[in-house]
């Protein structure tokens, strides 16, 4: 067994959580130290990205890919996935809110989350993986279904934020279980006089795993379309979803400032579906294209957000 594995890249990514956990070990997170540990996951998945460069046919001896073509695929994957999943913060920062979730115990909310996501987001590779190995066509349903996802998050772009305090999975929790009224740390369970109880954690928690589910029914059709060798699809994703946490206490005071970041994810999508749907055409638009499409696109929007919110908040009350 090698770090070139399925095998390998599993015990790396055990101790990369393992890493991450340790980090934030005493639920203190400041913005300081996520700043630090988000552009170390940032440099470490750029490190991995030379791996692949230098040992591509270690890794994968029968892929047609060059060593070149492979580090192209794994940094525009990784940059789709990481931009995808900024859209995962929103709504993170929404459940929190929604529920009252105290600070220190939304490091490991988040870490449950992370965890849930690269759980699902596996067994979707591997099933995808091997249902294109078999059934070719599903390609143009996965690039339809993006197409549909880009024009729905372009829609729900200027619409009120979704209200997962109502959501029927939590309706059903509440009605079959008892549910505290207070948080209890990190306990899920507790017991009084009566019986056991669910504590609102473990509410959040479900709300979280349903969360995971829809991103993950994004995120992996659009990364088929830049490649669908399964290892590259495999570690994009994980080192896109590693970061997640301390990015989100980099970012958790801006959110509300990057009005234009689901429009830009809405064009992105609607692009590689396009991609998607012409690959086996003339027209197919090469995965550095898409790199420079999504840099571009994701850039822009960030930097427009910026300047829009701080035009509104210089003009006089």
């Amino acid at each position: 067994m090698s770090l070139f594995s399925y095998e390998g890249f599993a015990i790396l990514t055990l101790c990369m959580l393992a890493l991450d956990l340790y980090q934030t070990r005493g639920n203190s997170v400041t913005i300081k130290k996520a700043a630090v540990w988000s552009l170390f996951w940032v440099a470490l998945a750029l490190l991995f990205n030379l791996v692949i460069y230098f040992y591509w046919p270690l890794m994968a001896p029968a892929s047609d890919y060059t060593n070149s073509q492979a580090a192209t695929a794994f940094l525009t994957g990784y940059l789709l996935e990481k931009s995808l999943s900024v859209d995962n913060l929103f709504v993170f920062a929404l459940i929190f809110s929604q529920f009252s979730v105290p600070q220190a115990i939304r490091p490991r909310v988040l870490m449950l989350g992370v965890v849930g996501a690269l759980i699902l987001r596996g067994i979707m590779i591997a099933l995808g993986a091997a249902l294109l190995a078999e059934f070719h066509w599903i390609l143009y349903l996965f690039a339809l279904f993006l197409l549909y996802t880009g024009y729905k998050l372009w829609k729900e772009a200027d619409e009120e934020d979704e209200d997962f305090s109502n959501m029927r999975p939590v309706r059903l929790v509440k009605r079959y279980f008892r549910v505290s009224d207070q948080y209890h740390g990190h306990k899920m369970l507790i017991k009084d006089n009566i019986g056991w109880l669910v504590t609102p954690l473990m509410v959040v928690v479900v709300v979280i795993a349903l969360t995971d589910v829809m991103f993950a029914l994004d995120s992996i059709p659009a990364i088929f379309a830049v490649t669908q060798e399964p290892f590259l699809v495999l570690t994009a994703n994980v080192f896109a979803l590693l970061g997640l946490r301390s990015l989100y206490f980099v970012l958790e005071g801006m959110l509300a400032r990057f009005c234009y970041l689901r429009i830009a994810l809405a064009f992105i999508l609607s692009f590689i579906g396009i991609k998607m749907l012409i690959m086996e055409t003339p027209w197919a638009i090469p995965t550095s294209v898409s790199l420079l499409v999504i840099a571009i696109s994701i850039t822009s929007a960030i930097v427009a957000s910026l300047w829009k919110t701080r035009q509104q908040n210089n003009q006089p009350a």
